[in-house]
This record gives C-alpha cells, sequence and structure tokens, in this order.
C-alpha cells in the first residue's frame, strides 16, 4: 500500500509536525488538492484552515493539534463530513500536576508566603481527607484523579454523562453542579468548552461553594464570569482562585484579578510548548500509522456536542 500523502500547514508550520508525520511512514506534501489527510498547527487559524480544506477535497481527515477545539466548533468547521481529531488527552498529564499545584498552593496560602517580608501568621488547609469537586470527566480528570488517590480526598466529578470513573467517589450529571460545588473544599475546572458550559462559575456558583473552598481553572477562561469571580474574591465568599487560563486571555496589566491577594494566575502554562512538543508528535505519530492501517483514530471530535 502507497503511503498516504498528508498536508502539514497553517500560517504557524512547526518543522516538527512534519517529522512526526514522516515518522509514521507518510508523504509530507506541499499541495493540499493531492493530500488525504492534514495535520494542522495553529489552533486559532479557522479561516486558514477552510481555505486549505476548499482545496483538499479528497482529505477525508484532520488532525488539529490542541485540545481546546472551541474556535472551530463556533465557525462550524465541523460540520462537512470528514473525521476529525484533535489533541483530546495528550496534555492530561501535565495539566492536571498544574492544578494540583495551583490547588496545593492556594489552600497552603502561599500567595501571602510569597510576598511576606516579615514572618506570619498561622494559616493553611490540608488537602488530606478533604472534598474536591471537578467539573469535567475526560483525559485531565482522570489523570487528576490518580494524584489525588494518595490524599485520601472524597472526589466528586460533574460530567455530561454520570457514568463511573476509577478513582472518583461519585460522579454526577450537569444538572447536579450547585449541589456538588457546596461542600468542596477545592473545585478544579476541567470541562471542555462549549456554549453549554460557558459561563458555569458565576455569582450563584460562587455563592454555593464555602467560605474556605478553592477554585482552579485549568481548563477555559470563558467558564468563569470574571466580574462575579473578582467580586467573591474581594468579598471573601471563597478562599481563592489559581487560574492557568481567564478571560480575558491574556489578562491584560491593571485588571483587577492582578491585584487580589488571594488569587495566583500563570499565562496558560500548564501545558507549555516545550512539554507538548513530544506527546503531540506521539500522537500525530501513532494517529497517522492508525490512518494508514485503518485502525480507530485516537482524540476524535465530535462535532454535534464541539469537543
Amino acid at each position: 500500500m502507497a503511503p498516504p500523502k498528508v498536508f502539514v500547514g497553517s500560517t504557524n508550520i512547526a518543522p516538527w509536525m512534519g517529522d512526526a508525520v514522516r515518522a509514521a511512514g507518510a508523504d509530507v506534501i506541499d499541495d493540499p488538492a493531492q493530500a488525504q489527510a492534514i495535520v494542522w498547527s495553529d489552533p486559532f487559524d479557522v479561516d486558514g484552515l477552510r481555505a486549505v480544506l476548499s482545496a483538499a477535497t479528497d482529505a477525508g481527515w484532520v488532525q488539529l493539534p490542541w485540545a481546546g477545539v472551541e474556535h472551530y466548533a463556533a465557525a462550524g468547521i465541523f460540520d462537512d463530513g470528514r473525521t476529525w481529531t484533535c489533541g483530546k488527552g495528550v496534555y492530561a498529564e501535565p495539566v492536571a500536576e498544574h492544578a494540583l499545584a495551583l490547588l496545593l498552593a492556594g489552600l497552603r496560602d502561599f500567595p501571602e508566603r510569597v510576598a511576606a517580608t516579615r514572618w506570619g501568621r498561622q494559616s493553611g488547609r490540608s488537602l488530606y481527607e478533604g472534598r474536591v469537586t471537578v467539573l469535567g470527566g475526560g483525559g485531565i480528570t482522570e489523570a487528576l484523579l490518580t494524584l489525588l488517590a494518595p490524599f485520601r480526598v472524597t472526589t466528586t466529578v460533574v460530567r455530561r454523562r454520570p457514568a463511573p470513573m476509577p478513582g472518583a467517589s461519585r460522579v454526577v450529571g450537569a444538572d447536579a453542579t450547585l449541589d456538588a460545588l457546596a461542600d468542596a473544599d477545592a473545585v478544579v475546572l476541567a470541562l471542555a468548552l462549549t456554549p453549554a458550559t460557558a459561563g458555569v462559575i458565576d455569582r450563584t456558583a460562587l455563592d454555593r461553594m464555602t467560605e474556605h473552598a478553592w477554585l482552579v481553572n485549568v481548563a477555559r477562561g470563558g467558564h468563569v464570569v470574571t466580574d462575579d469571580l473578582v467580586t467573591a474574591l474581594k468579598d471573601g465568599a471563597i478562599g481563592g482562585a489559581g487560574l492557568d487560563v481567564t478571560d480575558p486571555e491574556p489578562l491584560p496589566e491593571g485588571h483587577p484579578l492582578w491585584d487580589v491577594p488571594n488569587c495566583i494566575i500563570t499565562p496558560h502554562t500548564a501545558n507549555t510548548l516545550e512539554m507538548a512538543r513530544p506527546i503531540l508528535s506521539a500522537r500525530i505519530t501513532e494517529n497517522i500509522r492508525r490512518f494508514t492501517s485503518g485502525e480507530p483514530l485516537i482524540g476524535l471530535v465530535d462535532p454535534e456536542l464541539g469537543y
């Protein structure tokens, strides 16, 4: 069987993506009109991909680089009958690691300790035997549940389909979100951004959380109503927030979140390019191999759900 012809590109072509395609024995080509598959390197260049798709009429499969594909879903680009895959699950372990770091730093009052110039007060909470609620039931949550296991926490996972998950104490549907927030020491956001999940953490949700609870967001900034969060942090309605993503993003200088002492902000670094390169390369190579041999692909996007 002849090696498949794969078009790799966007306005920001990553050369190592072509190497990942070649590692599976496929041919990297420059003309999308001849392509059987597309590996796209820019998670935001919707118009560029749309132009390539118009030329690549024989390409039945498209691999996107990151797990978040909301920009493409909003543009209706998945509704073309092709098979779509993304980086779903690829970055689960480093992102879960970052979520745990933010959570522990928050519960242990590290923002106060880092800024201190004199001996401080006795404060902080232990994660052991605590209660953690995670919104989302994908790969990040799976990895996080493994990391949380040694802490003997009680974990509640909120997901679209409340099927059991290994390591979760209980799994509930999205209709039980507010109840799941009520007794948590920490709430972690690890879900896809869709119209149904945008603004899921608003004033009502924050009011249901306990005064000591920490909110950790490693998903998308749009899950949180930022103005409501700023108010909750300033009023002491919750213990604090650890944010790797924000709305807006990048968070501009002078934004009120920068001045809230019980808020940790990292600049979307739960998964950096250096972390992503080897694991995304492996995913591309494996999916090209599977495409060549007719095996099921990994990280399929559901066009109806938008992720």
